[in-house]
């Protein structure tokens, strides 16, 4: 227990320096833990995972393009945000403007990505859910599950990939494109580095 402390502690200062929740929820963790508290300990060590959880998110902005195709980044639609029960973070990001515009989010240790992965990976399921408007193609070297989206925006079709990343699903939905123009724009983002950091 001593170890995974002290381990999570080495992490987070590493990542950035601004862990003042952080060490507040590990000082709790040790004082609980020295006092024989497991319940008090394992709620403390939530919370610090919690904060890591965001300094990777953070991180992850970073790594981001500014702009994809024409569309620049809405700096101020950035967001990370802890989910629910303490497990991991959701990231997000858009691009444009209504009419024409771009959402990107990723949820690590996201529930849907064993889904997903299933039906990517069985053929038969990845039959059954063929409508002639989604298709498995592949990005950056990983399968992906690519949706049309018929007259989502003022009539016009747009598209939504989605990307199982290790435990996380990254979710990229572009209004008024095409499939082409969603696989150019999904390759200006970086892959295997955000894999190297939400992992």
């Amino acid at each position: 227990m001593k170890y995974i402390i002290t381990l999570t502690a080495i992490l987070v200062y590493s990542l950035t320096g601004m862990a003042q929740d952080f060490t507040k929820a590990m000082n709790t963790a040790k004082t609980a833990y020295s006092g024989g508290k497991l319940e008090e300990t394992h709620f403390a060590l939530q919370q610090a995972m919690q904060e890591v959880d965001l300094i990777v998110g953070k991180e992850v902005l970073k790594l981001l393009p500014q702009k994809m195709d024409s569309l620049s980044t809405n700096e101020k639609d950035d967001n990370v945000a802890s989910n629910v029960g303490y497990v991991g973070a959701t990231i997000h990001r858009s691009y444009g403007k209504p009419g024409r515009k771009a959402d990107l989010s990723i949820i690590s240790n996201s529930p849907l990505v064993a889904m997903m992965n299933t039906f990517l990976n069985t053929p038969i399921l990845g039959g059954m859910m063929n409508d002639g408007k989604t298709k498995t193609v592949k990005v950056q070297g990983y399968k992906a599950r690519l949706e049309k989206q018929v007259g989502s925006t003022d009539g016009k079709d747009g598209y939504q990939l989605q990307i199982p990343l290790g435990s996380a699903l990254i979710t990229f939905k572009v209004d008024d494109c095409t499939d082409t123009q969603i696989q150019d724009m999904v390759n200006t983002i970086p892959l295997q580095q955000i894999a190297k950091l939400i992992q």
